[in-house]
């Protein structure tokens, strides 16, 4: 049975912890001061709040009220620069462009064509020199890889192992 977010954010202030490892690391040496980044299915915002509190603007998006309420709230209480947004990844007008696009732990929760439409609306998000970061099931992988060969955009592996494909368009 699926993860009820909007229950377990109800319960679990800050639930998910702290921000992804992978994320993390790929920030800390990230040289583009005040990039614009977008943070897909943020939830309470664990990687949006830390990415903006390096100095970029985030736009947060997230199906559940409460996800983004409890965003919100942190963003204002530490001034942070984040839109955050209530609003279904599967059609939700993006805008951009972004420098770069976040995707922790989100496509796997769709269906494989869903998955695979979100991906291609992200990418029209992006331009050469953006960074497309995902963190999701291993298994899900080779489908990205697809979506992104079949782009007509030329993609270069940043990182690839189990569970994460970071990528940057050239």
């Amino acid at each position: 049975m699926a993860t009820d977010y909007e229950q377990f954010y109800r319960d679990h202030p800050h639930g998910l912890g702290e921000p992804t490892r992978a994320f993390v690391t790929f920030f800390e040496t990230y040289a583009t001061p005040r990039a614009r980044v977008l943070d897909v299915g943020c939830g309470q915002g664990r990687d949006a709040l830390f990415i903006a509190r390096l100095g970029h603007t985030v736009t947060a998006v997230d199906w559940s009220p409460t996800g983004i309420r409890d965003l919100r709230r942190d963003a204002a209480r530490e001034n942070l620069a984040i839109e955050a947004v209530v609003a279904d990844i599967r059609d939700v007008a993006w805008g951009g462009p972004f420098d770069v696009v976040v995707v922790d732990r989100t496509l796997h929760m769709l269906a494989p064509e869903e998955r695979s439409a979100v991906l291609r609306a992200l990418l029209q998000t992006t331009v050469p020199g953006s960074y497309l970061l995902i963190a999701d099931e291993p298994s899900n992988l080779p489908g990205f890889t697809t979506v992104l060969d079949q782009s007509g955009m030329d993609w270069s592996p940043v990182l690839e192992r189990r569970g994460l494909l970071f990528v940057r368009r050239d």
